[in-house]
């Protein structure tokens, strides 16, 4: 058995389809998998757990802010891992790291009590410590690694066909993100959050046994070539394709790199900070709960709408169009945010809502292999990971200071406007470097 396919029965060669086909499926499952240490997984928690921590809220969020935090600045790293060793032993590491984690978070009570009888002390410190190390470990393997290892093994067997398949697996992840809570809250409300937990960890056991088998790392190892083409000569051919293979250093080097990881990275705070915060928002500008919660059932049409139609698109259209119709979605998103309380400032905040939400999910796939190969694709992905994670950290306080400091939360929208106006001149050379 080839050292690349050591562990595993599952020979792609063989396969009676294309292989990338099972990649496609597996890789989006795992991306699910992931919900445990994403911020709609770990949300569902926050109530149950702060209380039986006795920390406030504000401490939680602090907690999780600080593991965030610490994640984005170690997540290169992961990247680097994924390109040495490959996606099939990082992502079953990744797995089996959350797994530990839910295990740890689902004992963190006892384990903070533990501490206080060792130590002899009684103090919010605690449980604030155990639990912004726990969420450290939640958010680097799940959010992080696990995430980004899945996603990219679905770029690596695909090209020509890149967006097709993307467009499948968004629509599908799309759609089991927004249906999560749901099953997690229904798991602790019939057996407690903490057995809910160990009921995740267990899945995710099981789970990193099926990564192992089916996770392959490149198709060139097996004979074949993404989408589905035979080598005719293994023994010759090196299997690199024609395109430049950009290390992470030169693909920082270039202006796209910064311009795309930037509209991403405004697409993370800004929807992070205000799905945060909604409530409070709307609140702000005169609107009832149900008036927030309200504006994410049509923002998330919107946004698998355009998800999935540009995902088709984008195996035929140039990239840097993607971009300013995100960047649009920035525009619309900030206007709607700043004049909330007009006519045209929910249908705005909803439209550029959806619009950067659907953008995201083409461009953070597909945009990092087009443009700088796939050789070096989980450090280059690795950075834009950070700079994601470390924007989606920061919202959340941010946001709070500002109501806090001024009683309104509009200034983030004319921040968030100059940035946006900023990023559309500033990617006017932001070509595909290829």
């Amino acid at each position: 058995m080839s050292n690349k396919n050591q562990f595993s029965f599952i020979d792609p060669a063989k396969s009676p389809v294309f292989y990338g086909y099972v990649i496609l499926v597996i890789g989006t499952i795992g991306i699910y998998c992931s919900i445990p240490g994403q911020t709609i997984g770990v949300s569902v928690f926050t109530d149950p757990v702060k209380d039986a921590l006795g920390l406030t809220r504000n401490q939680f969020s602090n907690a999780y802010m600080i593991g965030t935090i610490c994640s984005s600045l170690v997540i290169g790293r992961a990247g680097i891992w994924f390109d040495k060793y490959g996606a099939r032993y990082v992502a079953f590491f990744a797995a089996i790291t959350l797994a530990v984690a839910l295990m740890l978070c689902s004992w963190s009570v006892q384990m903070s009590e533990f501490v206080k009888t060792m130590l002899d002390v009684d103090t919010w410190l605690i449980p604030f410590v155990i639990m912004a190390c726990l969420f450290f470990m939640l958010r680097f393997s799940g959010q992080g690694v696990l995430t980004m290892a899945s996603r990219n093994v679905i770029m690596i067997w695909f090209d020509k066909n890149r967006g097709k398949v993307n467009a499948l697996s968004s629509v599908a992840i799309s759609f089991g993100f927004s249906s999560s809570p749901l099953w997690v809250n229904a798991l602790i409300e019939g057996y407690s959050w903490q057995v809910a937990w160990q009921i995740l960890a267990a899945a995710l056991l099981i789970f990193s046994f099926f990564i192992l088998q089916f996770y392959k790392n490149r198709p060139e190892e097996h004979g074949l070539l993404p989408d589905g083409e035979i080598l005719e000569d293994k023994e010759t051919s090196t299997g690199m394709p024609v395109a430049k293979q950009y290390t992470a250093k030169e693909a920082q080097q270039t202006r796209a790199f910064w311009m795309y990881g930037l509209i991403l990275s405004f697409n993370s705070f800004f929807i992070t900070g205000l799905t945060f915060h909604v409530v409070s928002v709307f609140a702000s500008e005169g609107f009832s709960k149900d008036d927030a919660i309200s504006i994410f059932l049509p923002a998330s049409v919107v946004a698998v709408t355009f998800s999935l139609v540009f995902n088709f698109l984008s195996d035929y259209l140039h990239l840097k169009l993607y971009l300013y119709l995100m960047i649009l979605g920035g525009i619309m998103a900030s206007v709607g945010f700043l004049f909330l309380s007009s006519s045209f400032g929910i249908p705005l905040l909803i439209g550029g809502f959806g619009i950067l939400g659907g953008f995201f999910a083409v461009l953070n796939a597909i945009v990092w292999p087009r443009f700088y190969g796939r050789t070096h694709l989980g450090a280059i992905t690795g950075k834009v990971m950070s700079f994601l994670i470390l924007a989606s950290a920061l919202a959340p306080p941010i946001f709070s200071l500002c109501f806090s400091t001024f009683g309104s939360y509009r200034l983030l929208g004319y921040l968030g406007l100059t940035f946006i106006l900023f990023l559309s001149i500033a990617s006017i050379r932001a070509n595909n470097p290829q």
